[in-house]
């Protein structure tokens, strides 16, 4: 899963919410008594609790954030020596032996001294080093050192071998494998002294069968930060779309040998992509670590460099994906994403011809619905749809005049009127219970659709019965995101993904460009199953009856186990609010409070604990994926 940003991408990223301190700034602060006193008060915490290593870190930052100096380090979990020395005196009872499987191919020597000495250094004591070496004639020296550490630690297991390529080569480790648990390190790679220990202690704590980490990149030299990979927790679309897993991922023997205890050559390039798909496929708890524990070392060559180095990856990458969805019984087939080398989308087959039914709430604004519906009938790539526009108290002659005419300009359009006052999630109960799809999509009226074949997108993930709800990607008129998934604690309650990125962006780690599994995607355009929707009686109109509710659905989907799915393949343009306004009165404004009170109320546990699609590395202040 390399980085793999566009060049500009940095300079289109949104500004991070830590925002360099100033010289100036800093100096008034300290000469405030209040800001003196309460950092004397967090500085004796952090040394009373901490100690004085990360009291020292934290000084040492923000000193040089106000010098516009970002040091990679205080972001990058590396843990303090009071952490180690804790985890040394207390060795994790019952914990299972770990074979690291490291294949040996024409490494520096410098670079493989240094991986095998992180290994040593690890504090959870009951490993064991599993080097395969296919090096060439001309690269012995790794295999001179590693028979020679073999000889006097018992733990080193060195076997030289026939090349068969990286997957054949790691099969053989596997196979020379004797431990409970097996991990994978590159031999150009680093773990952290606490990346084993963490892993096993998660492990036992959760039983889980596959634990991850989130990674950085560094510089051949180690000095240079070439990107930070925080993760999300387990996201099946994602790892379809991206092996965003990678490193650290220790997993269990019975988990290996159920998933085929191998490495396949046929997929060689995207071999790791391929075996974490098989993995995950037969495992039955995954579990994420949102702690950085491995060093990708980034040097020419190297994946960590760029996927560019290896095109033959890309192709492998498509067939590797495309084997897990025959296996799991997706008829569909991968694409690799022009321009985001390591990306790819899945187009999945369409199975039967179901009924959508499109709800349009409107109230005048017959510009913006025209809008609306010829970019749709446009681009729906899809004919077995029904449009439902919910009228909802217009007061315009000339709008009654559009109604009047729709009909015979749009096949299958009708109006239905409500005639309540205005309560979204009231609306669209009405025009669902008049809908005769399969099928839903929450559309609004200020909506264009861009992408052809936007309805068959959709549904291609809405007809899947492990999917609750869809969303597309949406854009502001400026060409800058709009929405791009749920994130859940932004700003005390949820915000969208990615919002205020240049369209052409690729997003952080590739996920504006990939499918996201999300707790929430936006109502302005949200497909979702009829027979879910009715089950779970549709929007709530007591506690959201304008904000919130498209939220409140999706998580309500989530919390029965179903997957709410955004994608980038269908786009469109939303001017949003344009059709009732920004709650700027009082009247507004006092119901949005309340809505988010009662959204805080009911979700609080999600607010306040980081979204598992996020990463706890992010700020919650805005929905840039801007650092902590």
């Amino acid at each position: 899963m390399p980085r793999n940003q566009d060049p500009n991408q940095q300079a289109n990223r949104p500004a991070d919410v830590a925002a360099p301190d100033s010289v100036g700034g800093m100096a008034r602060r300290l000469l405030n008594p209040a800001h003196l006193r309460d950092l004397a008060r967090r500085s004796a915490a952090t040394l009373r609790e901490q100690g004085a290593q990360q009291l020292w870190r934290d000084v040492t930052f923000r000193v040089g954030l106000a010098f516009h100096h970002d040091s990679w380090r205080h972001r990058a979990d590396i843990p303090l020596r009071r952490q180690l020395k804790a985890q040394r005196a207390a060795p994790l009872e019952g914990g299972p032996l770990v074979s690291v499987v490291v294949p040996v191919y024409n490494t520096p020597l410098t670079f493989f001294r240094q991986m095998v000495q992180s290994v040593r250094r690890q504090t959870y004591p009951r490993w064991q080093l599993v080097l395969v070496d296919a090096s060439d004639a001309a690269h012995t020296a790794p295999g001179t050192l590693a028979q020679k550490l073999a000889r006097t630690e018992t733990r080193i297991l060195y076997r030289k071998v026939e090349n068969r390529g990286i997957a054949g080569n790691t099969t053989a480790g596997f196979t020379l494998a004797e431990g409970d648990c097996i991990a994978l390190l590159d031999h150009d790679d680093l773990l952290y002294p606490n990346a084993l220990y963490e892993c096993v202690q998660r492990m036992l704590a959760t039983g889980a069968d596959l634990v991850y980490s989130d990674e950085i990149v560094l510089s051949a030299d180690l000095k240079r930060l070439g990107g930070y990979h925080f993760k999300p927790d387990f996201a099946p679309d994602y790892l379809r779309g991206n092996n965003y897993i990678s490193h650290l991922a220790l997993f269990t023997r019975k988990l290996l040998d159920a998933a085929g205890a191998r490495e396949d050559p046929e997929f060689e390039g995207a071999q790791d992509h391929d075996l974490l798909l098989r993995l995950t496929e037969k495992a039955g708890k995954v579990e994420h670590i949102p702690k950085v524990l491995y060093v990708w070392r980034g040097h020419a060559g190297s994946t960590a460099a760029g996927m560019e180095a290896k095109p033959y990856a890309i192709a492998a990458g498509e067939r590797a994906i495309d084997a897990h969805l025959a296996r799991v019984g997706l008829p569909g087939r991968a694409m690799a994403v022009p321009g985001a080398p390591g990306a790819f989308q899945v187009r999945y087959e369409l199975t039967g011809r179901p009924l959508i039914s499109v709800l349009i709430p409107n109230k005048d604004h017959t510009d913006d619905l025209e809008r609306c519906l010829a970019s749709l009938y446009k681009n729906a790539g899809y004919d077995n749809f029904e449009v439902l526009v919910l009228e909802n108290n217009s007061t315009r002659p000339e709008t009654e005049q559009y109604y009047a005419a729709l009909p015979g300009r749009y096949p299958r359009c009708r109006v239905l009127r409500y005639q309540g006052a205005f309560n979204f999630s009231a609306v669209n109960n009405f025009g669902a219970r008049q809908a005769g799809g399969e099928h839903l999509l929450l559309l609004n009226n200020d909506i264009e659709v861009l992408s052809p074949d936007f309805l068959r997108e959709l549904l291609s993930y809405s007809q899947r019965p492990d999917v609750g709800a869809v969303g597309a990607k949406l854009y502001y008129p400026d060409d800058t995101i709009q929405h791009a998934g749920v994130i859940m604690g932004i700003n005390g309650s949820a915000g969208h993904s990615h919002k205020s990125y240049p369209r052409q962006a690729v997003g952080d780690l590739y996920r504006l460009v990939t499918t996201q599994d999300y707790m929430a995607v936006t109502g302005a355009c949200l497909m979702t199953k009829a027979a879910l929707y009715r089950a779970a009686g549709g929007l709530d109109e007591e506690n959201f009856a304008v904000a919130y509710n498209d939220v409140d659905y999706c998580l309500q989907l989530w919390q029965q186990g179903l997957h709410n799915v955004f994608t980038p393949r269908a786009e469109a343009y939303h001017y949003e609010s344009k059709s009732r306004g920004l709650d700027t009165n009082p009247e507004n404004e006092a119901r949005y409070q309340r809505e988010k009170a009662n959204f805080y109320a009911k979700y609080k546990p999600y607010i306040d604990n980081y979204d598992p699609y996020y990463n706890p590395h992010f700020n919650n202040l805005f929905e840039n994926f801007g650092l902590k």
